[in-house]
Protein backbone atom coordinates (compact mmCIF):
# COMPACT_ATOMS: atom_id res chain seq x y z
CA UNK A 1 0.00 0.00 0.00
CA UNK A 2 2.39 2.38 -1.20
CA UNK A 3 2.77 5.79 -2.77
CA UNK A 4 4.88 4.91 -5.33
CA UNK A 5 8.93 5.84 -5.49
CA UNK A 6 8.40 8.65 -3.14
CA UNK A 7 5.42 9.80 -0.23
CA UNK A 8 4.74 13.25 0.89
CA UNK A 9 6.53 13.38 4.81
CA UNK A 10 4.77 15.73 7.31
CA UNK A 11 6.51 16.57 10.50
CA UNK A 12 5.04 14.88 13.61
CA UNK A 13 3.21 12.60 12.17
CA UNK A 14 3.25 8.65 12.13
CA UNK A 15 3.57 6.64 9.35
CA UNK A 16 2.84 2.54 8.74
CA UNK A 17 4.28 0.70 6.03
CA UNK A 18 2.82 -2.58 6.50
CA UNK A 19 4.30 -5.04 3.71
CA UNK A 20 1.60 -6.79 2.17
CA UNK A 21 1.36 -9.27 -0.96
CA UNK A 22 0.60 -7.62 -4.28
CA UNK A 23 -3.02 -8.51 -5.04
CA UNK A 24 -2.66 -7.78 -8.61
CA UNK A 25 -3.54 -10.56 -11.01
CA UNK A 26 -4.33 -12.79 -8.32
CA UNK A 27 -7.97 -14.24 -8.27
CA UNK A 28 -10.48 -14.22 -5.53
CA UNK A 29 -8.71 -16.88 -4.08
CA UNK A 30 -5.76 -15.21 -3.31
CA UNK A 31 -6.70 -11.87 -2.76
CA UNK A 32 -9.47 -12.81 0.33
CA UNK A 33 -5.61 -13.71 2.54
CA UNK A 34 -4.87 -9.64 1.66
CA UNK A 35 -8.02 -8.23 2.48
CA UNK A 36 -8.23 -9.98 5.71
CA UNK A 37 -4.93 -8.99 6.61
CA UNK A 38 -5.89 -4.81 5.82
CA UNK A 39 -8.66 -5.44 7.95
CA UNK A 40 -6.49 -7.06 10.76
CA UNK A 41 -4.36 -4.32 10.55
CA UNK A 42 -6.92 -1.21 10.24
CA UNK A 43 -8.80 -3.16 13.41
CA UNK A 44 -5.28 -3.21 15.72
CA UNK A 45 -5.22 0.56 14.15
CA UNK A 46 -8.13 1.83 15.45
CA UNK A 47 -8.07 0.08 18.73
CA UNK A 48 -4.79 1.56 18.94
CA UNK A 49 -5.99 4.98 18.51
CA UNK A 50 -9.14 4.37 20.67
CA UNK A 51 -6.78 3.74 23.51
CA UNK A 52 -4.75 6.33 23.43
CA UNK A 53 -7.32 9.21 22.88
CA UNK A 54 -7.85 10.95 26.31
CA UNK A 55 -11.38 10.32 27.64
CA UNK A 56 -13.78 14.30 27.22
CA UNK A 57 -15.83 15.07 29.91
CA UNK A 58 -19.08 17.48 29.15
Amino acid sequence: MGCGDTCPVFPGKRYLDWKLDDPADQGVEGVRPIRDEVKTLVEGLIAEIARAKPETTA
